[in-house]
């Protein structure tokens, strides 16, 4: 039994914790919303419910966290009474969260002076993936010390991807949501079009699902947008803060990003538009007002 640590009880933070407990390990549980920790804490007796983010790093040789963006994720690591000022040399922090690739290099430097390793672990497959325990997991960072806590991430997904050295995971990551805003973009634009023109959604999507154009993404989403189901499995507004983050990278590394530059300024208009906590197809809701047509069964 290993004693590990989780930050973070969002959509996916929630379950990815409930796995490492039931892997049969200890897990110090912590999260901005007190009662989202007392009650999982409590839910097994290998829970242990932590007031603040320090006593995480006191308790865990492995801490995980999964939040919402750079500014929480450093907050919730180095800030006051953050992980760093409980965690001691040779505990390893895997941050899951999808934050800047610089963010993560900095954050690595604060707990590498104090004797720690830290881990850049983003994941995909969102809230369904979270709950089955099939996530995609992006590594970057030292491979031993992958290695030396893979049976943990093994707990939470099946695909597991050392891609390099620090910051490495989330350029894999963010490349990974670039293609995937990119498609979504497509697949909205297609859809209303073809709606508007009077091609039943059901028959757009058979084609699509049977051509060059298929996508997995299409695949998955098209029967929530049919059934006008926009329960956030990755909400609007963190599709966006990841845009934001791909921007800053290819600045950073002299990359041209057009189409995800408009892409980022669409979604911000649903953003503004009040669909930001919901799911990434809302996005149709603001071109199908624009046209003036519902995509739906």
């Amino acid at each position: 039994m290993a004693k590990l640590g989780f930050l973070g009880l969002g959509l996916m933070g929630k379950p990815m914790a409930e796995h490492l407990l039931a892997g049969g390990h200890e897990v110090a549980i912590w999260s901005h919303t007190t009662s989202k920790a007392r009650e999982l804490a409590d839910s097994s007796d290998a829970g242990h419910y932590c007031e603040i983010p320090a006593q995480v790093g006191e308790f865990a040789d492995c801490i995980f966290l999964c939040v919402g963006d750079s500014a929480m994720s450093e907050e919730v690591l180095t800030g006051k009474s953050g992980v760093l000022s409980g965690a001691t040399p040779g505990t390893v922090i895997a941050d899951c969260s999808t934050i800047g690739p610089s963010t993560a290099r900095r954050i690595a430097a604060k707990f590498e002076a104090k004797g720690c390793r830290y881990l850049d672990s983003p994941c995909t497959g969102s809230t369904p993936g979270a709950r089955g325990g099939t996530l995609t997991f992006m590594i970057g960072g030292d491979e031993q010390v992958f290695n030396s806590v893979r049976p943990y991430f093994e707990c939470m997904g099946t695909n597991l991807y050392y891609c390099g050295g620090q910051g490495m995971g989330l350029h894999a990551k963010l490349s990974q949501n670039l293609v995937l805003a990119n498609t979504l973009q497509g697949f909205v634009e297609g859809m209303v079009l073809s709606t508007k023109a009077g091609v039943p959604p059901e028959l757009m999507f058979e084609i699509l699902d049977n051509s060059a154009a298929k996508s997995g993404l299409i695949a998955f989403k098209a029967p929530h947008v049919f059934k006008r189901n926009f329960e956030a499995a990755f909400p609007l507004k963190w599709m966006r803060k990841d845009i934001g983050l791909m921007l800053e990278s290819g600045r950073e590394l002299g990359v041209p990003l057009p189409s995800t530059s408009l892409v980022h300024e669409l979604l911000g208009a649903a953003v503004a538009k009040g669909h930001g906590d919901e799911d990434i197809i809302a996005a149709f809701k603001l071109f199908e007002e624009l046209a003036g047509v519902v995509v739906e069964s």
